[in-house]
């Protein structure tokens, strides 16, 4: 199986550079399915129903949340009634919303997805993530490759994470700071420093990256307007994070799976066209 996992969707630029240069990036790796994170698509945060069905059109098969899961309560009816979007898994047991998906296509093998959220330099209160993810696997499908999600502000985390389900989930890759870190790799089996008793040598098979990006403007910060963001830290005084405009691009990972395990893995950048469509249709 060929899979495309798309970096945080930030605003309208980042839908419509999904939009424009998805059909390419799935031509060119021959992409059986895609999945991307879309907890920033409106306006920068939040997802809605209407945003939701837009992405569904523009060729994502399936979406995740991360901390900004709720911050359009709209989307909740949604989040609990497909199957192709999630939130963490490691939220509140009050929490709305599904926690994991399985992919199924004919003819392809299925994907059981969740997403764990971090707990350093992170607003949203969540549980331990490295035994939401035991809890979590301990109930994925037999037969099915595990993609894990790792919502989260520090790369130590996400390593640790990753490290953590080497040998047990196909691909672990990181959102929420919207900078890529460009270190897909393969896992090597195993985990280092085994005295410590976390050995795992029958492992490996796990694709890893610890940031996708985002797709968005980025000539901005993080996204949002460099001017506004710039008035706000050297003033301290409210300023709106307005979404940017400039520079709008697709950032991701594709995966090769064979199997329950991962092949292969490679860091891409789509850079979009604001003069062709669709940004400039009307």
């Amino acid at each position: 199986m060929r899979l495309l996992i798309l970096g945080d969707i930030v605003g309208d630029p980042g839908i419509l550079a999904v939009t424009q240069q998805l059909p390419a990036l799935r031509q060119r790796y021959r992409a059986d399915l895609v999945i991307a994170n879309a907890e920033n698509a409106h306006q920068g945060t939040g997802l809605t129903p209407n945003l939701y069905k837009k992405l569904l059109a523009a060729g994502i098969d399936a979406m995740t949340l991360g901390d900004h899961c709720y911050k359009k309560n709209q989307i909740i009816p949604t989040l609990q009634q497909v199957d192709n979007l999630i939130r963490p898994c490691n939220l509140s047991a009050q929490a709305l919303g599904r926690t994991s998906m399985v992919i199924q296509k004919e003819g392809l093998a299925s994907l059981y997805v969740f997403t764990v959220l971090g707990r350093l330099m992170m607003s949203m209160p969540a549980n331990d993530p490295f035994a939401a993810a035991d809890a979590m696997l301990s109930t994925a499908p037999r037969d099915a490759a595990v993609i894990v999600e790792v919502h989260a502000e520090a790369t130590s985390e996400k390593v640790a994470l990753g490290w953590h389900l080497n040998g047990r989930a196909a691909v672990v890759f990181g959102t929420h700071t919207h900078i890529s870190t460009r270190d897909a790799r393969l896992l090597p089996p195993g985990i280092p420093s085994p005295e410590a008793g976390w050995d795992n040598s029958g492992g490996g098979g796990t694709a890893y990256v610890s940031d996708l990006g985002m797709c968005g403007p980025i000539d901005g910060v993080l996204g949002r307007r460099a001017d506004r963001v710039l008035k706000h830290m050297t003033s301290n005084m409210p300023a709106p994070f307005d979404v940017a405009e400039g520079n709008p691009q697709v950032q991701g990972v594709f995966v090769e799976l064979s199997g329950r395990c991962a092949s292969a893995i490679e860091s891409f950048t789509a850079v979009a066209d604001p003069a062709q469509p669709p940004f400039c249709e009307g």
